[in-house]
């Protein structure tokens, strides 16, 4: 369980597939403080961690996560949200993130207002669940949507967001992992039976 609230970045120094597998390696300043079996999210999606060194991390991606996620299009160098899981005793300053990930989204529109970002992004697939002012989650960071029409919906980004997130990195036509708030998807569950 994630709250959305970024901890930091990594960076992938590999990706190797075995089989049908891919495995990273992700250096971040937080590593050396991991365990092996913890649950880590990067950019959104829960991954166990199987290998660690003093600078670095390892781990697997089996092909359900990456038909989900956007990961089968990064490549070494590339920038990765990272979050550890909730302790009980923790604030809940975002909101209640699984880590499985519901859908892609391609970014449409940035715009620049100096001193924040506005995110226009498109996904046909799950967009009921998107409602204005609720929450989701973008490449792992808890987001307010906003401009909700057809298959489109905005986020703003502050500049802490922006300075400590791949936001910064993000262009129009890239593509992010989105996760949908569990509650409306429990409340379209129950409504159905």
């Amino acid at each position: 369980m994630f709250t959305g609230i970024v901890e930091t970045t990594g960076v992938i120094d590999s990706l190797n597939y075995d089989k049908e597998n891919l495995n990273l390696t992700v250096s971040s300043s937080i590593s050396h403080d991991l365990r092996v079996d913890e649950s880590l999210s990067h950019d959104g999606v829960c991954l166990t961690v199987t290998r660690l060194s003093d600078k670095s991390h390892d781990i697997t991606l089996v092909p359900e996560t990456l038909k989900k996620s956007r990961f089968s299009d990064l490549e070494v160098g590339s920038l990765v949200n990272l979050e550890r899981s909730l302790k009980v005793s923790d604030r809940l300053d975002g909101h209640i993130v699984q880590g499985h990930v519901d859908d892609i989204a391609r970014c449409k529109k940035i715009i620049d207002n100096g001193n924040n970002w506005v995110y226009t992004f498109k996904s046909k697939n799950f967009l009921k669940y998107v409602v204005e002012k609720g929450s989701i989650t973008v490449n792992g960071v808890s987001l307010t949507c906003f401009d909700i029409r057809d298959n489109f919906f905005s986020v703003a980004i502050i500049p802490h967001t922006y300075s400590k997130t791949n936001f910064k990195l993000l262009s129009e036509n890239d593509l992010v992992n989105i996760e949908y708030d569990i509650l409306g998807k429990y409340i379209e569950r129950l409504s159905k039976h």
